[in-house]
């Protein structure tokens, strides 16, 4: 009882954290057009930070064994979102005007939405033929995408890594690192990552479809 009301609580916040980011995301854009997306991290990121901060339990979660999950898929999904968020937009003021970062707020937004929603009420034993196949369909155009807006946003923020010097520094004996260099390794990375989230994904995607008829047709 405790594990599912502990659950059932913590997806709750997290659903209720990105229902205000995405609510406040379309007012703004019906209410101020083009202009919205530009200040779209000043006016939402503080609350972005803290549910993708907060997300980091997760982990916790599927290794302490009250989430049933592979470990090392959501690590890198995970991964992705705190190098990106915290990383480069917020170390680089410059970044946060860019559209690319309401693009990519919108979509985790719109995949965060789906799956707490459905993890939410699955918890609770509820469950919806049409959440259900959302939750577990929606991510297969939308990840993609996301990981492009994410290259793109590495992209973008390169040559402020590189006049900037931020996260640079030089070690003894003559040894430094140079923070551009490891983004664009990063960058690569960033993709053989999502061969495995995809692949882990899909797999996961066509259990919980094959259970939720199996349980239907019991009905």
């Amino acid at each position: 009882y405790r594990k599912t009301a502990y659950l059932f609580i913590y997806y709750l916040i997290q659903f209720c954290g990105h229902s205000w980011i995405l609510t406040n995301m379309t007012v703004r854009f019906f209410s101020f057009g083009k202009d919205s997306m530009v200040d779209t991290f000043y006016a939402i990121g503080l609350v972005m930070r803290l549910c993708q901060s907060i997300s980091l339990l997760e982990l916790l979660h599927i290794y302490v064994g009250i989430e049933s999950n592979h470990l090392f898929p959501r690590f890198l999904q995970l991964t992705e979102r705190i190098v990106i968020l915290f990383v480069v937009i917020t170390s680089q003021e410059e970044i946060q005007e860019k559209y690319v970062v309401c693009v990519l707020f919108i979509f985790w937004n719109l995949l965060d939405m789906a799956r707490y929603t459905y993890s939410m009420l699955s918890v609770i034993g509820t469950y919806y033929s049409v959440l259900t196949w959302l939750s577990q369909t929606l991510w297969m155009p939308i990840y993609p995408l996301c990981v492009l807006a994410e290259a793109f946003a590495i992209y973008q923020s390169l040559p402020y890594f590189e006049s900037f010097g931020t996260y640079s520094t030089k070690l003894p004996f003559d040894f430094s690192i140079y923070f551009p260099y490891v983004l664009r390794l990063y960058l690569m990375m960033l993709f053989i990552g999502m061969y495995f989230t995809y692949s882990h994904l899909y797999s996961e995607r066509r259990d919980v479809l094959r259970v939720f008829s199996i349980k239907k047709k019991k009905i």
